[in-house]
């Protein structure tokens, strides 16, 4: 399951008690977010913490919680296993150290940026964060089929639970709001720019992979009953998917002949097949992608003679590879190109905070962890003792 991620075009709407004059962030701006707060380093039972701003990384949640990585969620254990499985401990940090530091700069932006953001939002920004991430969980569960379990079970195994999910979406809903808010309003989007991102993004995301729905008598010359032992089976398929063709012809129901003569495994279904990818379609059935382009939906063709069978078919639907038209995807092409920006806008962010010298204090942060990492996936074990030591210090925080 991925980590859900709010991508919401309306937010600058939503929060009334902001300036909407729109002000693009300045490197003097940048500046203070980056100093703002000093971040420091404390020790705690079974791990380091970094302090930012009052809120606190612990080196196991860091290392355990999944984070946002080219298009999937996975936690830095799982990120760096086959690293640390084919490498010694120095090894494993000098080709693992750079980028858990970019994912450590990330999160440290992003408190620094919720809290801006939540200074410049106002104080009744409250009621609207808790609508808008109440609908992203209504969301989430529509995708269990609103099966409210299940959808405990997928947070559960993302780590989370409803209230957890809640905040994350009201802390991702709020930083994209105020980096969005930042952008410079003389920058448009122009229908040039739009037309080129749609062009790079179409593979992926936009293309149409050829189907075909279809109706099935398929007669089978073994399964056939006979009364001369001397009659080819084969020939008698043949001149029994003739009769059905002259009565489907005459007007009798296609899915009714199906029910009654049909050997196949869809014949109770009316020989309604789900819809498949042509190219999908296995020996002996793959004879019938060739015959599907040559007639249109509603048309029949047959008899359609391959080994061990006889086939009688009518197409029901039949959509060919291509691409989601531009007009249509406009909005989701739009809404890459904001997000492109946005990125543009804390990758500054972040890279003010590398030039900080408060920040000298990640970098011992940074070799725990990877420490801790190399040694979980070295030895499992180690991370049941890890869990036990973050129980137990949880249990010491809550009385």
């Amino acid at each position: 399951m991925r980590e859900y991620v709010c991508l919401i075009v309306l937010m600058p709407f939503l929060f009334c008690g902001c300036d909407s004059n729109r002000k693009a962030l300045t490197d003097m701006e940048l500046e203070r977010i980056a100093l703002a707060h000093k971040i420091e380093l404390t020790e705690a039972a079974g791990g380091l913490v970094l302090v930012v701003g009052g809120e606190s990384i612990t080196s196991n949640e860091f290392i355990e919680r999944p984070a946002d990585l080219n298009m999937r969620s996975i936690s830095p254990i799982e990120l760096f296993g086959q690293i640390a499985q084919s490498s010694n401990l120095e090894q494993f940090k000098e080709r693992s150290r750079d980028r858990l530091k970019d994912i450590l700069m990330s999160e440290i932006s992003n408190i620094l940026l919720y809290q801006y953001a939540r200074r410049e939002a106002g104080k009744n920004v409250e009621e609207t964060l808790d609508n808008a991430a109440d609908g992203e969980l209504r969301k989430f569960m529509l995708d269990y089929g609103g099966d409210q379990v299940k959808a405990d079970e997928g947070l559960e195994q993302m780590g989370m639970d409803r209230n957890i999910f809640k905040e994350r979406q009201k802390r991702a809903i709020l930083i994209q709001w105020y980096v969005r808010s930042k952008l410079p309003e003389k920058q448009p989007i122009t229908y040039r720019e739009l037309l080129g991102r749609y062009d790079e993004m179409k593979d992926e995301f936009f293309a149409k992979p050829a189907m075909i729905q279809f109706r099935l008598i398929d007669i089978q010359p073994v399964k056939l009953t006979v009364t001369d032992p001397n009659k080819d089976l084969q020939q008698l398929a043949v001149e029994q998917a003739n009769m059905l063709l002259a009565r489907i012809e005459a007007g009798e129901d296609f899915g009714e002949l199906a029910k009654q003569y049909s050997h196949g495994d869809w014949k109770t279904f009316g020989g309604l097949w789900r819809p498949v990818r042509p190219a999908s379609l296995r020996v002996p059935y793959n004879i019938l992608a060739d015959e599907a382009q040559k007639i249109e939906p509603s048309q029949v063709a047959g008899p359609i003679v391959t080994r061990g069978h006889v086939f009688v078919m009518k197409l029901e639907d039949k959509q060919l590879a291509g691409y989601e038209p531009f007009e249509k995807v406009q909005d989701k092409v739009q809404e890459s190109i904001l997000l492109d920006r946005q990125n543009e806008v804390v990758n500054r962010i972040n890279a003010k905070l590398v030039e900080q010298a408060e920040l000298g204090d990640t970098d011992e942060f940074i070799d725990f962890c990877l420490e801790e990492i190399y040694k979980i996936n070295r030895n499992p074990s180690a991370k049941l003792e890890n869990e036990s030591v973050s129980n137990r210090l949880d249990g010491n925080l809550a009385r």
